[in-house]
């Protein structure tokens, strides 16, 4: 039994904290990302040199993520799961038509981009979007069979291993650890048998261990993060600079504006390492609101998820608790990158940082997530009358 409204006040017809969280991380970011792009921006010709570039493109961006949202909640779930599948498929042509000379975009020896002319797609960050809608309903499919490896875990496992290879080819190894870890975290909240999960993530660190091994550009990285000092120019540049805008930023930052990374020493500051630059300009403050906004989005996702299961809504719940995991760990790996606390990797703040494709995934992950409030509160509402 679904539990009751207070009579004396009436429901909201969405989240208020996941709507405000979003919104704010997403207004936030549009001003550090102004803030850590000025500099660049004036010293490039690709850009004119005008300082406003990078915030009127993020303008843009967003102002279509948020369309996108707008017309994605008004999707239901229904139709997700009807799709899901399709939208999968269409995420794996994307991946592999960027490794096609000629249609891929090559940016710093990665392809991981499509042109689109007035800007580039990087369909790594809508997969992970339609990682969780076909993951959710793969899991809801084989519900009965959750404790069986044979039918249950390697299909999934064979088609995030096709997924893997072609993201280890752009290469983009951020992409492949958070979709991984979006589709074995729905498994194991699908049911997937605690013995088999175990013994599946021992086996994936051996694979990660032995891609990191036979990578001399992944091992640097890796080992850097024990002593970025050791080469503070070559492999920890990136870290010894990240640091230094946090040893900067003390209690309560530099100031907006005020940042001496952002003035070409840390590299990608409006993208990857936007959350060095929060920490530069904001101090601990800002680093604590950002955590805390994350993490509130990210329990909100699973409370979401738990309310669904009360109301026997399966796929609806895995693909809330997919969203959470995926902003969850995506966050954190940013988090710990620009802290020095993990290695280097190109990705970027969810909802924060510069980018069209990020910007666009995120928006849409976000409406859908409150979709499946709303939802939850239709049904609760027509219980309760």
């Amino acid at each position: 039994m679904p539990p009751a409204f207070d009579l004396r006040r009436p429901p909201s017809e969405v989240d208020p904290t996941l709507l405000w969280s979003g919104l704010i991380l997403l207004l936030l970011g549009m001003v550090m990302v102004y803030s850590a792009s000025i500099a660049i921006a004036e010293g490039s010709r690709h850009t004119g040199n005008h300082p406003a570039y990078y915030l009127v493109r993020h303008g843009v961006f967003l102002s279509i993520g948020l369309i996108a949202g707008a017309l994605a909640f008004q999707l239901p779930m229904q139709t997700w799961q009807k799709i899901s599948p399709w939208l999968f498929v269409a995420g794996f042509v994307l991946l592999t038509l960027v490794l096609i000379p000629g249609i891929g975009h090559k940016v710093n020896y990665s392809r991981r981009w499509l042109s689109l002319g007035i800007a580039n797609l990087q369909p790594s960050e809508v997969v992970k979007l339609f990682a969780v809608l076909y993951t959710a309903d793969f899991t809801v499919r084989k519900m009965p069979y959750m404790h069986d490896l044979k039918k249950a875990f390697l299909p999934m496992a064979a088609a995030m291993v096709a997924v893997g290879v072609l993201l280890l080819l752009e290469p983009d190894f951020g992409a492949f650890v958070v979709i991984i870890s979006i589709a074995f975290g729905i498994l194991f909240l699908g049911g997937m048998r605690a013995r088999l999960f175990a013994v599946l993530i021992a086996l994936l660190a051996v694979v990660f261990a032995v891609l990191i091994a036979i990578s001399p550009y992944r091992r640097a990285r890796i080992l850097i993060v024990w002593d970025p000092w050791s080469d503070p120019f070559g492999t920890g540049y990136q870290l010894t600079h990240a640091l230094m805008a946090f040893g900067r930023g003390e209690l309560f930052g530099v100031g907006l504006g005020a940042s001496v990374e952002k003035l070409f020493y840390l590299t990608e500051a409006h993208t990857d390492f936007l959350f060095a630059i929060i920490a530069e300009e904001l101090g601990f403050a800002g680093v604590v609101t950002v955590i805390v906004l994350f993490g509130l989005m990210v329990q909100r996702a699973f409370a979401i998820g738990r309310q669904c299961v009360t109301l026997d809504r399966v796929y609806p719940a895995l693909v809330a608790q997919g969203i959470g995991i995926w902003l969850g760990v995506q966050g954190f790996i940013n988090m710990g990158m620009s802290m020095g606390l993990l290695p280097p990797k190109g990705l970027t703040l969810p909802l924060m940082s510069f980018g069209g494709s990020g910007i666009l995934a995120n928006c849409l992950a976000l409406a859908i997530l409150l979709r499946v409030d709303w939802e939850n509160r239709q049904l609760m509402r027509g219980a309760k009358l």
